[in-house]
């Protein structure tokens, strides 16, 4: 475990940020451990109470987590990305104790939650407190994930965990294994750390003792150069980080060696088969696909090479898991079929459970240990999963059941087309009818929506293609790959007396 590779090799590099601050193992565990005291000690947390964590990528994320597990402290990464309200919403459900926040950051927190901001005020905080080691047989804490808010109030969600901090950190080393996240050499977190996938990932192979550098933010010709200068070993990416990859020059896309990656894993949303298969042939044979939540993990995974002979599918189940369709009954649909998704793991009736809501919770359940997300798809005979879209985005028109995924990743074949969303709009005859919201290339030209349109007309059906197109400098996506559709979609739903 971390602690032990700590003491066996101390000045092992351990983290590094864009900001210039970095720190070797020894120095990861001291302040980790200090700080698990502070909170504990000095500020009062209680044994399975929560902080707040808000701030953009740096070292301190994964010091911040380590602490919470050591000293059975629940921890929520905060989007600082959120709407003020929304931070406002995220730290008072939480009944955070405490919030540690970037100093840009501060002002977001509500006047009567105590701040810590990082630099200075934290690193005098975690200088005072005690060194002694935690009790490895004590209670965990976590990370106490929020949604992402992109429609109503984000969801609070805890995952069951298991009952010693040893167990923990010995479950981390293990999840990482399972994606050949070993430890060895340095992984690169290009995205947002506060994300469970990006951030979980990250300690998993922190765990193993691998060294993360943390981007502060993504940047496309940055991320080449890291891997080459850092010789990256892993990385995690979301579709919209490879889009922009493979939009960049060609002479910086040619420069790129790509030969220092060992595993390119990817999920967090859907990807266009064109665009993965474009990446594959860039990059080689090193992405691997997983589809989970933030819920409760990892459900399937797929390499590269499996892929390619099952093009379209995210995997079958990985070990502990059965994932099966449903119809509108709940009654168990042939191979093939598309329905709603439920996982079964018989490793807990609870996998995951949502905070001040039991309701939510309930209604993720069909039995013990058997849920959905809400997830439409299929599962072939052979066991492959192909995912349609989430129930709640699916567009209605004329009785007909479409899946925007599935428009966004033709549309996304278009080589001006940088990113894309998909969503219903209002039809007085249809019920809905598609409508796109689409960022271009900045040499898309004068016709870029015409040729657009046309070229959707080539590869969908008549019912799929989008009645009209607007155009967006940017979209409104998060560094975690999601868009925040509701702000696309609601204005056309206006004074409406429904929303979908």
């Amino acid at each position: 475990m971390i602690l032990d590779l700590a003491a066996a090799e101390p000045d092992a590099l351990a983290l590094t940020d864009d900001l210039g601050e970095r720190r070797t193992r020894a120095e990861l565990v001291d302040r980790a451990t200090r700080l698990g005291h502070a909170l504990r000690e000095e500020v009062g947390v209680p044994e399975g109470g929560h902080i707040a964590l808000l701030t953009d990528n740096r070292v301190e994320v994964f010091e911040v987590y380590l602490a919470a597990v050591l000293s059975g402290v629940w921890f929520v990464p905060v989007n600082g990305l959120l709407a003020p309200h929304e931070v406002d919403y995220v730290v008072r459900d939480a009944t955070a104790a405490l919030v540690i926040a970037e100093t840009e950051l501060a002002h977001l927190v509500p006047d009567e939650i105590p701040v810590v901001t990082l630099g200075a005020e934290l690193d005098a905080l975690i200088a005072r407190a005690s060194t002694a080691p935690f009790a490895l047989d004590g209670p965990p804490g976590s990370r106490f994930s929020y949604t992402s808010g992109t429609t109503g109030h984000p969801k609070g969600v805890k995952r069951a965990v298991p009952a010693t901090v040893t167990a923990m950190l010995a479950l981390q080393e293990r999840l990482g294994h399972q994606v050949g996240f070993d430890g060895s050499g340095t992984q690169l977190i290009t995205g947002p750390a506060y994300h469970a996938a990006v951030g979980g990932y990250g300690f998993f192979d922190l765990c193993n003792g691998a060294h993360l550098h943390l981007m502060r933010r993504f940047d496309a010709a940055r991320t080449l150069d890291l891997i080459g200068e850092l010789h990256v070993r892993r990385t995690h990416l979301v579709p919209t980080m490879m889009v922009r990859l493979l939009r960049l020059p060609d002479e910086i896309r040619e420069a790129f060696d790509p030969s220092p990656l060992d595993i390119v894993l990817h999920g967090a949303a859907p990807i266009s088969p064109t665009v993965k298969g474009q990446m594959i042939e860039w990059f080689g044979p090193i992405l691997t696909e997983y589809w989970g939540t933030s819920e409760a993990g990892v459900f399937t995974r797929v390499d590269a090479e499996e892929w390619l002979a099952n093009p379209g599918t995210v995997g079958r189940p990985v070990a502990g898991f059965d994932v099966f369709a449903v119809d509108d009954e709940g009654t168990r649909l042939p191979p093939g079929e598309v329905g709603t998704l439920y996982c079964h793991t018989p490793g807990s009736d609870r996998p995951f459970e949502y905070w001040n809501a039991p309701e939510k919770t309930e209604a993720s359940y069909l039995a013990p240990g058997v849920f959905s997300l809400g997830d439409m798809g299929s599962v072939d005979a052979a066991g492959w999963v192909h995912l349609a879209d989430r129930a709640t985005n699916m567009i209605i028109s004329g009785g007909v059941n479409i899946y925007p995924t599935e428009v966004e990743q033709a549309l996304l074949d278009h080589p001006s087309v940088v990113d894309v969303a998909v969503f219903g709009i209002p039809d007085e005859e249809w019920g809905e009818q598609v409508k796109a919201a689409v960022e271009f290339t900045p040499d898309a030209g004068a016709n870029a929506v015409e040729d657009l349109l046309a070229y959707a007309r080539e590869r969908l059906g008549r019912h799929k293609v989008p009645r009209s197109i607007d155009v967006h400098e940017q979209l409104p996506r998060q560094p975690n790959g999601k868009l925040y559709t509701r702000r696309l979609r609601d204005p056309y739903w206006a004074d409406r007396d429904r929303s979908i």
